[in-house]
């Protein structure tokens, strides 16, 4: 029987998920994998948790959000690939000499479609003693809406990822910069990971495969290997979006998730009132997978 993965929404940073079904990758390693898709990055843990899905690839918020809200939830992140914040600061004019501090009187539109971009940053301000509550922003458009805003004038930097930033506007920050932040792995129920472990260690086995490829790969290879999913952006802009995330470290070389970067994001949840407490790394995560895999390697 076929291991049912979903995917939470379409986005250009989750690229190695994607190398990895455009390359065949599980079907190599021997396990066979149904993709599909959550009809709301909100349903997506729900989804495992009820059995509609076996895998998902999402981020840990998702994963600390169901502990939070689901009765007797034991999902777990067994996989990491996405280990960097792949949210971008943009504006209409160069900025080399930016700090977060800038912000400060500027008309700053943030992401609305999903809560993590803007917990991230909003901790980045506290860490640099700047208040969240000092910004003048605009929390209710969609990435879309925000660069149209950007483009007439009515704002002055979005928050926004790939591929928005390479079709539109200079980066005045990269969220990536501030070092490990957890923001994508493969997660299921604890019990499918004794159930059906040696499944998923063929799947880890899959993804690792491709970390290691896409570590190896040109922006443009990158691109190229996943133009099928994102048939609506041009290849000049997808290649310049990948070269980007690429040369930001946005995606693992490995697929152990550090604590490092689960604490900070975890922090980032409970400092923005997202989540409290929060879930212990050693609950919501279980690197056996990943650390067997690797040591194969």
């Amino acid at each position: 029987m076929a291991i049912t993965l979903q995917e939470s929404l379409r986005g250009l940073f989750y690229a190695p998920f994607y190398v990895a079904l455009a390359h065949d990758a599980y079907a190599a390693a021997g396990v066979e994998v149904r993709f599909v898709s959550s009809p709301r990055p909100g349903d997506a843990a729900r989804n495992v948790m009820d059995g509609t899905v076996d895998v998902c690839w999402g981020g840990p918020m998702r994963v600390m959000q169901a502990y939070q809200q689901i009765p007797g939830c034991d999902l777990v992140s067994f996989a990491e690939v996405v280990t960097r914040d792949p949210f971008l600061l943009v504006g209409r004019e160069p900025r080399t000499d930016f700090s977060l501090r800038d912000l400060i009187g500027l008309r700053v539109a943030t992401v609305s479609e999903v809560p993590t971009p803007w917990m991230c940053l909003q901790e980045d301000l506290r860490r640099a003693g700047i208040p969240p509550s000092l910004l003048t922003r605009v929390d209710d458009r969609t990435m879309a809406e925000n660069i149209a805003a950007l483009r007439r004038g009515d704002v002055d930097v979005v928050q926004v990822f790939e591929p928005f930033a390479a079709e539109f506007g200079h980066v005045w920050y990269a969220q990536a910069g501030r070092g490990p932040t957890s923001y994508t792995t493969f997660y299921a129920r604890r019990g499918l990971l004794q159930a059906r472990r040696d499944e998923l260690i063929r799947m880890v086995r899959a993804i690792h495969r491709t970390q290691k490829w896409v570590a190896d790969a040109e922006g443009a290879a990158i691109a190229d290997a996943i133009t099928r999913y994102f048939q609506d952006v041009p290849q000049a802009i997808l290649i310049k979006a990948c070269t980007r995330y690429k040369s930001l470290g946005v995606w693992s070389r490995d697929p152990r998730l550090p604590p490092a970067g689960y604490n900070r994001l975890l922090a980032s949840l409970v400092s923005g009132g997202f989540v409290l407490p929060g879930t212990s790394f050693e609950v919501a995560v279980d690197n056996s997978l990943a650390e067997q895999v690797v040591a194969e390697n």
